[in-house]
C-alpha cells in the first residue's frame, strides 16, 4: 500500500467526518472529485489505482486533469474549479505528512474565471399568471396556490419549500416562516399580510402536527384531485410541476423590490 491510500482514508474519516462535521453532500462531492482523479492518474501512467504515490498527482497531472474535466467531460469552469478545491483540500491536509515540494506545486494551480449566470425574476403581472393557474375548487390546486404565493413572496429553493414543516409557520405576532436551508443556515423570512391570510386558510384547512410536512403531496385519508364543491379535476400533474419550477425563480420581493399580489 502507497501512502497516498491512507492519507485518502484520514481526509474522509477524520478531517472531513470528524473535524469538519461535513454534510453527506460534500463528502460525495469529494468523493467523485477522486473518483475521478484516480482513474485519470491510472490512464496516464499506467498504474493501477492502488499504487498511485502522490508523488505521481503532481502539478502537470493535476493540470491535464482539469483540461480534461473541461474540454473531455465538458464540464463548466464552475465545475472545473469545484474538483480543484476538492483536490487542493486534501492536498492541504496531507501538506505536512509527505511530499510538501509536490503539495505546494498543486496548491499554485489557481482556479479559473467564470462568469456568472444572470438571476431573472417574474414581474407581478407573472405572479398574478402563475397564480391563476391553480384551481382553488380542490384539495390540490388550494395547497399549490399557498406554496406559489409562499415562494413568489419569500424567493425560498424548492427543497427548503418541500422541506417546510407545519411547526415552521408562525402567523401571530411578527408573522413569519422558519426556514433551514441550504449550508445548514436557519433563517426567519417575514410574510405579507395576504400571504399570511392564505397560509392562516392553509394550516386550517392541513389540520397538521408541528412536525409534518407543510404542504404533504395528498391529504389525509384522501385524493388530492377531488374538488371541494364537485367541481371539475385539479390542475393536471404537468401543469403543476411546471408552476413549480417557475416557483423556484428568485423572490420579486428581493430583486425587483415589489410584492407579489
Amino acid at each position: 500500500m502507497t501512502a497516498l491510500a491512507p492519507a485518502l482514508e484520514a481526509f474522509f474519516t477524520d478531517r472531513l467526518i470528524r473535524q469538519r462535521n461535513a454534510s453527506p453532500h460534500t463528502i460525495a462531492a469529494y468523493r467523485d472529485t477522486w473518483r475521478l482523479l484516480l482513474a485519470f492518474a491510472a490512464r496516464q501512467t499506467g498504474k493501477q489505482p492502488s499504487q498511485l504515490e502522490v508523488a505521481d498527482l503532481d502539478a502537470p497531472l493535476i493540470g491535464a486533469f482539469l483540461g480534461h474535466l473541461e474540454h473531455g467531460r465538458g464540464n463548466s469552469p464552475r465545475t472545473r474549479n469545484a474538483r480543484l478545491a476538492a483536490i487542493h483540500s486534501l492536498f492541504r491536509y496531507a501538506a505536512l505528512r509527505q511530499h510538501a515540494e509536490v503539495i505546494a506545486r498543486v496548491l499554485a494551480i489557481p482556479p479559473k474565471r467564470s462568469g456568472k449566470a444572470l438571476v431573472t425574476y417574474l414581474t407581478e403581472p407573472e405572479i398574478k399568471a402563475l397564480l391563476a393557474v391553480t384551481d382553488n375548487r380542490t384539495w390540490a390546486g388550494r395547497r399549490d396556490h399557498a406554496l406559489l404565493l409562499l415562494a413568489a413572496q419569500t424567493g425560498l429553493r424548492a427543497s427548503e419549500l418541500t422541506g417546510l414543516t407545519c411547526g415552521d409557520v408562525h402567523l401571530s405576532t411578527g408573522p413569519h416562516i422558519s426556514c433551514h436551508g441550504k449550508g445548514r443556515k436557519d433563517r426567519i423570512t417575514p410574510l405579507t399580510t395576504l400571504t399570511v391570510a392564505v397560509l392562516r386558510a392553509w394550516m386550517t384547512e392541513r389540520a397538521g402536527q408541528p412536525g409534518q410536512p407543510l404542504f404533504p403531496a395528498r391529504p389525509a385519508g384522501g385524493s388530492a384531485a377531488t374538488p371541494s364543491n364537485g367541481g371539475s379535476p385539479s390542475t393536471p400533474p404537468g401543469q403543476r410541476l411546471n408552476a413549480r419550477r417557475c416557483a423556484a425563480s428568485p423572490s420579486p420581493r428581493t430583486r425587483s423590490g415589489t410584492q407579489p399580489p
